[in-house]
Order: structure tokens, then sequence, then C-alpha cells
């Protein structure tokens, strides 16, 4: 069978994954499948409390005295919609686009390519007798975006396997060593909107068309972050008026940078046509100022319709200074690593509940000291604001061996393959390596996988050529083993 077939065969399967709907926190549907689909196939399976699923899959012939191979990745997806595009992920299936250039993405939704390309790729590896392999355990953990819950909660035993091929990266010809550890912020701000303004007029302040992307892969590329501008926008109009927030609410994801938020203003009547003004100016200001990395960037302003309360003139004073106050964007660039960002906070949600402005971010870093940090300076304009923070969902880093006898072996392995040496390297975002390492003492891993770009928004995509050159250097690994 060729490599296109292969291909073939691993996007059917990616297809049939799509079908089946699996936000994170709600996997029920895609384990229930799975554990159908190893049934249909003879495999033994097994779940957690988390539901976390092992399927195990017995070596070929001529490998039985081989060791036992984890192939780990996700079950579930980030679900990014583009703006006013009708979608339930929690019961649509992923509408699948194949473009011209050889790409595969989704119709203005996330892919979820991150990480069901690797559950396909493993579905193949466990079913096709045409390549061997040795025994094989295929893990699928859930809750990786949002809290990586799934992977915190494994038992020992659960696993067997000394060795892990973990399939949650994102270029082909890259080989993962070391990850960033994680931590999130949560931010209450008192936000009570209790003042009338009759003579006042509400108008919508939209910040929108930003490209977003994954708070750790693209954090680098210094991409607009819609709260951040939305409130600078806020305060460009405080600064000429004496407006105020009625509610104000932006982003989606802990790990995906936002890419639209929006306010709703008072605004005095009188000083309407000069608010207006000073938006369409502060537009042109932040279209020149990203025209690189958010071509689509808007910022309008514009009559609402509505009765809405105004929060006080302190109280909108204070939201815009605790949102400028807030780190977002990188910290720290590596003293150690040419390029690879350290330390980074990702300010990732803003909603108004319960007489509260609520603010969510995600720290990260490989430096766990530059972590805590970085988590204690965000405390600290807690405090300084009169809110009440906390911080939770903490993971630990994924320290480099480069001296991994698993390393080696995907090194050479790769080199006889394409005549080339891979690449090695740590990146910034959070891998569950680091967790199970931590769990199972002695695990060797590796992180690799088909080139993905602009994961964790509806941009999301997945070369197709690169699904098959990874294929291929995994039946070369197997076959290694033998």
């Amino acid at each position: 069978m060729s490599d296109h077939d292969y291909t073939d065969k691993i996007l059917d399967a990616f297809r049939q994954i799509s079908q089946i709907p699996r936000p994170s926190r709600k996997e029920q549907k895609i384990v229930a499948w799975l554990l159908n689909w190893a049934a249909g196939n003879g495999l033994q399976a097994k779940t957690d409390d988390e539901l976390n699923i092992v399927i195990e899959v017995p070596a070929s012939q001529g490998f039985e005295d081989t060791q036992t191979l984890v192939l780990q990745g996700h079950l579930d997806m980030v679900c990014e919609k583009a703006k006013g595009f009708s979608h339930d992920f929690d019961n649509d299936p992923i509408e699948l686009v194949y473009t011209d250039d050889g790409w595969l993405t989704a119709n203005q939704t996330t892919l979820g390519a991150d990480n069901g390309i690797a559950i396909a790729m493993a579905m193949v590896a466990a079913t096709d007798k045409t390549i061997g392999h040795p025994p094989l355990e295929l893990l699928f953990t859930t809750d990786e975006e949002t809290g990586l819950t799934g992977a915190t909660a494994l038992q020992p035993g659960f696993i067997k396997g000394k060795q892990l091929l973990n399939i949650d990266s994102e270029d082909e010809g890259v080989f993962t060593v070391g990850c960033a550890g994680g931590e999130d912020a949560r931010l209450l701000l008192p936000f009570t909107t209790d003042e009338s303004l009759p003579e006042y007029q509400a108008f919508r302040l939209v910040g929108g068309g930003m490209s977003g992307g994954h708070s750790g892969i693209d954090i680098i590329e210094r991409r607009a972050n819609a709260i951040k501008l939305l409130f600078r926008a806020i305060h460009e109009v405080c600064n000429i008026t004496d407006a105020r927030i009625s509610t104000v609410a932006g982003g989606t994801a802990r790990n995906a940078i936002p890419r639209d938020a929006e306010a709703i203003l008072l605004i005095p009547a009188n000083d309407a046509d000069n608010a207006q003004a000073s938006i369409a100016i502060l537009e042109r200001k932040l279209q020149a100022e990203y025209a690189k990395t958010d071509p689509n960037l808007t910022m309008t302003l514009s009559a609402a319709d509505g009765d809405f309360q105004a929060a006080t003139r302190a109280v909108t004073r204070r939201a815009i200074d605790t949102v400028f106050a807030y780190p977002d964007g990188v910290a720290e660039m590596s003293k150690d690593i040419a390029g690879l960002v350290e330390t980074s906070n990702n300010l990732a949600l803003v909603k108004v509940e319960d007489g509260k402005m609520v603010l969510l971010s995600n720290q990260r870093s490989s430096n766990m000291d530059s972590l805590a940090l970085l988590c204690e300076r965000i405390m600290s304009v807690a405090r300084l604001a009169g809110a009440e923070g906390e911080t939770s969902g903490g993971y630990p880093s994924w320290q480099p061996n480069m001296d991994s006898e698993l390393l080696a072996r995907c090194q050479r392995v790769y080199q006889q393959r394409f005549g080339k040496q891979p690449v090695v390297e740590a990146i910034h975002a959070g891998l569950e390596c680091g967790i199970i390492g931590a769990k199972y003492d002695g695990m060797d891993m590796i992180s690799f996988g088909p080139t993905i770009k602009n994961p964790h928004s509806p941009d999301e995509k997945i070369e197709i050529e690169s699904i098959g050159k990874v294929w291929d250097f995994m039946v070369a690994l197997f076959q290694s083993y033998k």
C-alpha cells in the first residue's frame, strides 16, 4: 500500500472522528464510540473515572519480545467559530474542507486536528495488518485543552509501556523533548451597574477580526489581544467623555488568544460624535500597528438599542485600570535556547456576571519559579484593584532529556528514512508529557506530529502531505524495534 493510500485511511478515520462532538469536559460520545470501535476490532479497552481510555494492541508477528510503545493523544478539541457563524459544538459535526493547495481545514470552525489526528493515526496503526509493530497501548486523555485534568488523574498501572510517543506537536520534522508548565488565574472585580443616565446614549464598541491563535505556540507572534485593545478603546472614549461601561465580554478559551471582544458604553448624547470620531482614529492606528499580525482587525462604535444600566465613574475607571495593569503576552525569553519564549501570559476571557467583572488568564513558563512569580504579579494586581484573585490548574513543565534512548532512536530512524536530521526543540506550549512523566517514573517520551497551522482558531488547518511523512516515520520507527 502506498503512502497516499495510508494518508487516505488516516483522513477517513479523522473524518469519522470529526462527526462526533468532543468539546473539553464533554468527551462521553467519543469515548463510547472508541470503546465500540475497539470491541469491533477485537481489542481490549478500559477507561478510568476521568474517561481516559487505553486500548491494548497485541504485537505483530516477530515483535512479541519487544517493549510496549504508548501512542498518546487527547480526545478533546478547542471549540472556536467565526463570529456570527452558527455551529453547536455539543451536537454538530465538524464540516471538513479540502483546499486546492494541499491543506485540510474546517468551515468557519476549529478543525480539531489538534488532537484528533493523533487518534486517527493510532487507529490505523492498530488495525492495519500490512505493517509490523511492537505491542501498543493507545492512550487517549480527556480535557487536555482546558485543564489537563485527564492526564492529571492517571493512576499507577493504567498503562504499562515505558516509551511514549505523544502525537500532539504541530511541525513535521520537529521532535519536541520539553515544554512549558502552566497555571490559570482568575480575578473577580466588583462591578455594579446601578446608575440610570437618561441623558446618555448607548453604544456598542466592538473589536474583532483579529488573528487569535494558540496562546503557547502563537504568543511569540505578538498578535493583538482583543480584550486588551477593547479596553484601550474604552480608555480612549473615557478620556474625552464621561462615558460609563454597562457590560463587557470577550474571549472564549483560556488557551486561545482572544479574537473578538465587545462592550456596551453609555456616552453623553452631546459627546457621541466625538466618541465615534476618536474610535475611527484609533482603529486606523491599531490597523497600522498590527498590519502584519492582524490584517483584518476592526474597532467600531455604533448606536445600540435597549435599556442599559451604567457602572459608576469610579467602577468604570477601576475596570480600565485593572485590564491595563494585567500582564499579557511574552514576559521573558529563554536565556538558553534562542527564539524560545520562557514565560508568558494570555489574558483570555472577560465577562460580567453576578455583580463582578471576571478576568481569566493562562500563564506558561518552562521555569517554574518564573511561573510562580508571574502568578504572584497577577495576584498583586488583584489586591491593588480590590478584587478577589485565585490561581488554579497548575501543571509541571517537561524538562528535556538529551540523553534519551528514545530520542536517539527517533533521530536515527528519521535520518535513515529522509536523509536529514530532524529538528529537536523544547516548546512554550503545554503538553501532557510533563504530567505523564511525573506520574510514571522512568517514562521515556518524545512528541511529534503533522504540520498544523493556527490551532485553537477557525483558521486551523493541517498539511495533508505531512500526515503521510509522519506515518512513514512511525512505521520505520516500529520496524526499528524488531
